[in-house]
């Protein structure tokens, strides 16, 4: 964190470009003097987290060893506790199956069910019912997997993706590492109570938000009610009913409420993912570890509330940094006139958004370029700058949002091959050249202006004589 306290000059337009140029040994230096007064400065990787440490006294009380509120577009984590403690999320385990199924499967392909497949699950969770032999398809176990967390519908699509439960877990697992989980190790396809199957809040936020940027998904966990035909080995229609209960009661049915999955064992607790969008926000909680299945749903009704009335998400407009893009390029530009430097090209890059307190983001904000500690190293051909954008709000709490990037390479050389000394005699060779060719030039003139007048005087004559014979 850069602990130097920003100078937001006013002026015509809300930027500030903070610089000065002095020169040292081998050192060009563009900056500014600071009070070391300010630590509130956030960077963009802290902008993710920094919200758990400004916990509002009136935050929701939630009933469980670990929760989440997450911001899909600023990937923000604006409430929390323990969100990186690693607690057995149960069935919402299904998560990561159906999204595996959903990126790599086509639906409609059949499934014909195998021992491995619906083998070795308790006999008190929930299942299906499927039969060896039976063919279903894709789609059919997806939504028993999430609408009634069928666990031999999940296993079934596990084993036909992974071979074996244990290869898919691979599976799993590799997908969780690519989402950027880092505490996340899953054992079991369904979310059988392993306590090696463990994942956080954190993670489990990451993996909901993966699972919504497949379409299907929405339709499929929002669902009420969905009707599995007859197969092969089941003559009968079997419908099933969503057991989550923002979609099948009235009581806590949640209007903004897009897509999760719940989830019970002895040892997980009560668990619970869910994602609601309201206004164009999409927020994401997880409760892990709660001791009652119905406050889950209350508390994260009382978080999404929260977080959609508290809290701000602002997107970041390039435009609004044009000018102190711009003026940052040609004042650097401008210092290197008299050096063997030039800027061989130049960047910007931006966070898309940052989530704030809606007090902090009723104060409104400033917006400034951190040149301070920038220094160009005369002797070096080759170097790389990245300058810093704020967002300054009112109660002094900064922003790193963007970055301008800055190239610097030595200017190509223009080399001379021989160049000819000057000496005295070089100089008088030149004043007599220029002697002899005036001289010679002058009698060509003088020979020229001879040979005109005699042609004119012979003229003359010739027409006197002409005449007098006439005469």
């Amino acid at each position: 964190m850069i602990n130097r306290k920003i100078k937001r000059l006013v002026g015509s337009v809300s930027t500030a470009i903070m610089m000065m140029s002095l020169f040292s040994t081998n050192l060009l230096a563009i900056n500014e003097e600071f009070d070391d007064e300010n630590d509130n400065i956030i960077s963009q990787n802290e902008s993710y987290y920094e919200l758990l440490d400004e916990m509002p006294s009136d935050s929701p009380i939630v009933n469980g060893t670990s929760y989440a509120l997450y911001d899909t577009a600023s990937k923000a984590f604006m409430l929390g506790n323990d969100i990186d403690l690693q607690c057995e999320p149960a069935s919402i385990t299904k998560v990561m199956t159906v999204l595996l199924a959903l990126e790599n499967l086509n639906q409609d392909a059949i499934v014909q069910i195998t021992s491995p497949m619906i083998d070795g699950i308790p006999d008190d969770y929930v299942k299906l019912g499927l039969i060896s032999g039976e063919e279903v398809t894709v789609k059919d176990l997806v939504y028993a997997a999430m609408l009634k967390s069928c666990n031999d519908a999940a296993l079934a699509l596990g084993v036909y993706m992974g071979g074996t439960e244990a290869d898919f877990c691979s599976m799993m697992n590799d997908r969780a590492t690519e989402l950027g989980c880092t505490n996340t190790t899953f054992t079991t396809a369904y979310g059988f109570a392993d306590p090696k199957n463990l994942t956080t809040s954190h993670d489990m936020c990451l993996i909901l938000e993966a699972a919504l940027n497949c379409p299907e998904f929405t339709n499929i966990s929002t669902t009420y009610q969905y009707s599995i035909n007859p197969t092969n080995k089941y003559t009968d229609v079997r419908t099933i009913t969503n057991t989550n209960r923002f979609v099948s009661t009235q009581e806590i049915g949640y209007e903004y409420y897009v897509g999760g999955k719940t989830g019970y064992t002895d040892t997980a607790g009560n668990t619970l993912c869910s994602a609601a969008t309201k206004n164009g926000r999409t927020l994401i909680g997880v409760i892990l570890g709660s001791t009652s299945s119905d406050q889950r749903y209350y508390d994260m009704l009382n978080l999404f509330e929260y977080g959609f009335i508290n809290f701000t998400t602002i997107a970041i407009d390039d435009n609004e940094y044009a000018t102190a893009y711009t003026t940052t390029l040609t004042r650097f530009e401008e210092s290197l006139i008299n050096t063997n430097l030039l800027v061989e090209s130049n960047t910007i890059d931006f966070s898309s958004y940052i989530t704030v307190p809606s007090a902090r983001a009723a104060l409104g904000n400033t917006i400034s370029v951190e040149l301070s500690g920038v220094n160009v190293d005369l002797s070096k051909s080759e170097q790389s700058f990245n300058i810093p954008l704020y967002k300054t709000f009112a109660d002094d709490v900064t922003y790193i949002v963007g970055n301008i990037t800055i190239q610097v390479r030595a200017k190509d050389r223009i080399v001379t091959i021989n160049p000819e000394k000057k000496t005295i005699w070089s100089t008088i060779k030149d004043i007599l050249i220029a002697a002899i060719a005036f001289l010679i030039l002058l009698i060509i003139l003088i020979v020229a202006f001879y040979i005109f007048i005699s042609k004119t005087s012979k003229r003359r004559d010739r027409e006197f004589n002409k005449k007098s014979r006439m005469l």
